[in-house]
């Protein structure tokens, strides 16, 4: 399958669509999941197109590795968090819903199970969940 540049990420990339950035680097952009499992549950894509893990470059993988690495330490200091989930999907089959690259980073707490998906987290929540993880990353 190709990659599809009308995806819902490509859209955030070209600020056709409105995000809750968190981070940016020449490789990679994060901003905040609008249906969080936890709080602080955010997303790690690269700027360039790749449909998912499968058909990535090893520098794409390598740029959204690092930032995903970087945004583990910043979500767990930014939530008091003891651990962190990092989640990825590839294809239908393999539950992937957005044709983007993609890594789901969520802090995680000891006995604290992950929110069913599906809820739309209300944008002002969202906005002081994303300004925690803003003030852990500038630390």
């Amino acid at each position: 399958m190709s990659y599809d540049p009308e995806n819902i990420f490509a859209k955030i990339l070209r600020g056709e669509i409105p995000s809750e950035k968190l981070y940016e680097d020449d490789h990679t952009y994060v901003f905040m999941d609008i249906m969080p499992r936890a709080d602080g549950h955010c997303l790690v894509i690269p700027k360039t197109p790749a449909r998912n893990i499968l058909d990535a470059t090893p520098a794409q993988m390598a740029a959204v590795m690092e930032t995903t690495q970087k945004m583990s330490h910043a979500v767990m200091a930014a939530f008091g968090a003891g651990g962190v989930t990092i989640q990825q999907f590839n294809e239908p089959a393999g539950g992937q819903e957005v044709y983007h690259l993609h890594f789901h980073v969520l802090p995680r707490h000891e006995g604290v199970s992950l929110r069913p998906p599906g809820k739309l987290e209300d944008r002002e929540v969202l906005a002081a969940n994303a300004q925690k993880i803003r003030d852990a990353l500038a630390a």
